[in-house]
């Protein structure tokens, strides 16, 4: 008896080897470590970006943010100690300089760029990093202050919830991400416990019966980059998001719920589109990085199961890569986008090369295949 059940283990443990292998051993040229380097070396390259304008930002914009933390998480997971001391490098002038480009904490677009110096801090040790971060934290959850002040602030910090809170998909990865790294940083459960409690009044307020979410209580259509936001951050909280937490069984489930219908929605070459469930749209990267991002820590994490999510997450990250030219810049990436309720205003945005709205989803995913 005992015989027969060590091999039925060795076997069971032989299968998922074998299906969480789908997300290694890649053909030359499409693997994580390459594509890593290639994408992360072209950020290091860039000048600070402001959405396709020619003129200097007046603050660090939340792309650039997004694709600094994904090239800092990509130096991590590949021991590229090199590499995080040419991201810190491109960090220092902000401490000096540039410090005007630091930008305020009175805002989720503006308030995510936190998660940058408590990653630094975390591969660095270097208190300045997490005197920096942590402030960005705190006021993100502090006194309502600034230009972005609504009458509805006051009243969603009485309920405990951050003054920032505006119920657009977008939020949850601006939210999560930055309140995320400080729980990392510091050990302090306070945040990441409250970002929990906010992530769950975004999923009541905007997932729908078939899983996904509208980009807004008025914008009742599913916009992929939108809907990408919310599963990375959901992937991003529930990583690290204690299993005694009281929020964790519902974020699951509502991330669980989005994951089985993403998987429908998936085109045969293993792409996603601009808006998911629209045949008529066109494919698009960003969405697809940030759906792809989802899966594979799903699997990793073991929520999903890796016999159908471990192929899905392999055929659209061979997909994605095939976007990127020979300057390291992905093409296909749907321009900023506000909310509208117009399904055409949607179909209509422009498709840029190179935006980190782009870049950024590929150096996630790059991280999270080489966890």
């Amino acid at each position: 008896m005992k015989s027969l059940m060590m091999f039925m283990m060795i076997f069971a443990y032989g299968i998922v080897n074998a299906q969480t292998g789908t997300l290694k051993h890649f053909p030359k040229g499409s693997s994580p470590e390459e594509i890593g380097k290639r994408v992360a070396d072209r950020f290091l390259a860039s000048p600070h970006p402001n959405f396709g304008r020619t003129k200097p930002p007046s603050v660090i914009t939340y792309p650039e943010v997004c694709a600094w933390y994904g090239a800092l998480s990509f130096a991590k997971a590949s021991h590229d100690k090199v590499l995080t001391g040419k991201l810190a490098k491109r960090f220092d002038p902000l401490f000096g300089e540039e410090a005007a480009l630091v930008p305020p904490s009175d805002h989720v677009d503006h308030a995510v760029f936190g998660a940058v110096p408590l990653e630094l801090y975390q591969q660095l040790k270097e208190p300045r990093y997490l005197d920096m971060g942590k402030a960005i934290a705190d006021k993100q959850w502090g006194t309502p202050e600034g230009p972005h002040v609504k009458p509805e602030s006051i009243v969603y910090a009485n309920q405990g919830l951050t003054w920032q809170t505006r119920l657009w998909i977008d939020d949850m990865f601006m939210i999560t991400a930055v309140q995320a790294q400080a729980y990392r940083a510091t050990g302090n459960r306070l945040y990441i416990d409250r970002a929990a409690k906010e992530m769950v009044v975004y999923l009541d307020s905007l997932q729908q019966p078939n899983g996904l979410f509208y980009h807004a209580p008025d914008v009742p259509f599913f916009w992929g980059r939108g809907d990408g936001w919310m599963a990375a951050g959901m992937s991003e909280l529930l990583r690290s998001l204690p299993s005694d937490n009281p929020n964790r069984p519902r974020i699951m489930q509502g991330y669980k719920k989005m994951m089985a219908t993403l998987l429908k929605h998936q085109a045969e070459d293993g792409m996603w589109r601009q808006l998911i469930d629209d045949p008529a749209s066109w494919q698009e990267t960003s969405c697809t990085g940030m759906f792809t991002f989802a899966m594979i820590t799903g699997v990793k994490e073991g929520w999903l199961d890796a016999a159908t999510y471990g192929p899905a997450a392999r055929k659209a990250w061979l997909a994605l890569i095939t976007y990127i030219d020979e300057n390291g810049d992905i093409r296909e990436v749907c321009e900023g986008t506000n909310k509208k309720n117009d399904r055409q205003y949607y179909l209509d945005r422009k498709r840029i090369t190179g935006d980190m709205h782009g870049q950024a989803p590929v150096l996630w995913c790059a991280a999270a295949l080489l966890r």
